[in-house]
């Protein structure tokens, strides 16, 4: 899977899980400012990231750190590349 790829079946899936419009998914949005999700919805992301990549996420550390849409799309590549390796 490609990192296009990757950055598609994200965007995907957040606008079906949160009916979020795809001309908002810009990496630079913020989670909670601009796509306006809050501490559930992250919680439903996670959930919605690990069903369609098949890896925990919920352990990781760094998930802490994730504030816009490009870090959760680089969190993925990251993880998806490590698991490759």
């Amino acid at each position: 899977m490609t990192d296009a790829e990757i950055i598609a079946l994200i965007n995907i899936s957040l606008t079906e899980e949160f009916e979020l419009k795809m001309e908002d998914l810009k990496p630079e949005a913020l989670l909670f400012d601009d796509l306006e999700l809050d501490s559930l919805d992250i919680v439903d992301m996670v959930v919605v990231l690990e069903s369609a990549f098949q890896f925990k996420i919920r352990e990781e550390e760094s998930i802490r750190q994730i504030r816009t849409l490009g870090d959760i799309h680089n969190f993925v590549i990251n993880k998806k590349n490590a698991l490759l390796n």
